[in-house]
């Protein structure tokens, strides 16, 4: 048997030690801060302002009765729904209150009374992005279906039809964003009423049934047949369209993370996400996702100190060599349509396409780095700026439980 020299093991284990403090050290700052308090009172706010919203729009359909002017209505139901969403999401990150069960059931009747989705299902989906952004085999979000986010896993090249498709995805992600809302529905019905495991099924049930059943009944109570499909087409398509629109800028285009990597938290927290830019406004469409690093870094951080904790992060990494990724949000638009557009043009033959070839390529660490659990890989990066092999050190130091998944 084989033994690595003692300098070797000593210098893995000052590799693991210094990715590690370097979150540590991080996470001291914020936490001195304070700002990592609740902030009870703008939580409870928003959730009484966005009641009010709901019950006004609600009246509006009643009151106003049949007529074309119903789809104005419809479409400021789609963006209220948005922001019950983003409030779902806080609630369930825990960043609404200290005790778990009462975010849990904040997010059962936000996201399942509300809003009409399924707490069980999105929990889950995206408790696994976070815990490894971007991560072939390991994050739901950039799994191959309809559009294909990365060629590893195709089985054979994409042709005929489905090949003229995936090779415009980046013109046609907006467009079939129209879709997304109804297929929000359908995938957390399927779930709650699947054999997979749901805690708080019954809940889920009864909150999702009542919530679908009650807005499809008085939709077409209040309506004629037509124009009760043209509201709920209007409504879906755009709730589609936004939830879309303030997810895609977070992590499409930036690194792919081979399926066997294993890299330190901060760095793959920071290396996968992108910031956009903007002001006040940006922060209310976005619902605070604009911060995607800082919100990465610190799930159960309110969203209210995301933007005061971004100055403090950005120096961070600056001061440690780690590239720190903001762009606009028209910026991100294109970066996301190019970046798709690449890699629908490399489905054409995957066995043939230089992504597939660099995840093959990937080589161990040195001696050194193996004793650390470490390695290296060349994380491939289309359409955006590629990031330097040294920053791309994979190790197996891991962070506590609670940094990495929102379930806890």
């Amino acid at each position: 048997m084989q033994h690595l020299p003692a300098t070797a093991v000593h210098e893995g284990a000052r590799v693991r030690e210094r990715v590690v403090s370097d979150f540590t050290a991080l996470s001291r700052t914020v936490e001195a801060a304070g700002l990592l308090r609740r902030r009870h009172a703008y939580y409870w706010t928003r959730f009484v302002v966005l009641t009010l919203l709901l019950a006004g729009l609600v009246t509006a359909l009643v009151v106003g009765g049949p007529s074309w002017w119903q789809l104005v209505t419809a479409a400021l139901l789609a963006f209220v729904l948005g922001q019950v969403m983003f409030l779902g999401h806080d609630a369930a990150h825990r960043q609404i209150f200290d005790s778990g069960r009462w975010n849990d059931w904040a997010s059962l009747v936000i996201a399942n009374l509300y809003a009409g989705m399924s707490y069980g299902w999105w929990q889950h989906k995206h408790s696994r992005h976070h815990a490894k952004p971007n991560q072939v085999g390991a994050d739901p979000d950039i799994g191959t279906g309809a559009l294909v986010f990365h060629t590893e896993d195709l089985k054979e090249p994409r042709s005929g039809l489905v090949g003229w498709f995936t090779q415009r995805q980046g013109w046609l992600f907006f467009p079939l964003l129209l879709l997304e809302g109804l297929n929000l529905h359908i995938s957390g019905v399927k779930t709650i009423f699947g054999r997979g495991p749901v805690k708080r099924r019954p809940v889920e049930i009864a909150f999702v049934t009542a919530r679908i059943g009650g807005y499809l009944a008085l939709v077409f109570w209040v309506l004629p047949v037509g124009m009760a499909f043209a509201f709920l087409g209007v409504q879906l398509g755009l709730f589609g369209l936004y939830m879309g629109a303030v997810f895609a800028p977070n992590h499409k285009g930036m690194p792919l993370v081979p399926r066997d990597a294993r890299i330190d938290f901060l760095r793959r927290q920071v290396l996968m996400s992108r910031n956009v830019r903007g002001g006040r406004l940006t922060d209310l469409f976005m619902g605070g996702l604009n911060y995607q690093i800082e919100h990465h870094l610190f799930p159960s951080m309110p969203r209210p100190h995301l933007r005061r904790v971004q100055p403090t992060v950005r120096a961070f990494c600056a001061e440690r060599g780690i590239p720190y990724t903001e762009t606009s949000l028209l910026e991100s638009y294109g970066i996301v349509i190019r970046h798709l557009n690449a890699v629908g043009l490399a489905a054409r033959d995957p066995f043939q396409c230089p992504l597939t070839e660099q995840y093959r390529s990937a080589r161990p660490a040195s001696a050194a780095g193996q004793a650390a659990g470490v390695g290296v890989a060349h994380v491939p990066l289309l359409g955006a700026v590629r990031v330097p092999r040294q920053h791309l050190t994979l190790t197996g130091a891991r962070e506590p439980r609670s940094h990495v998944e929102v379930d806890r």
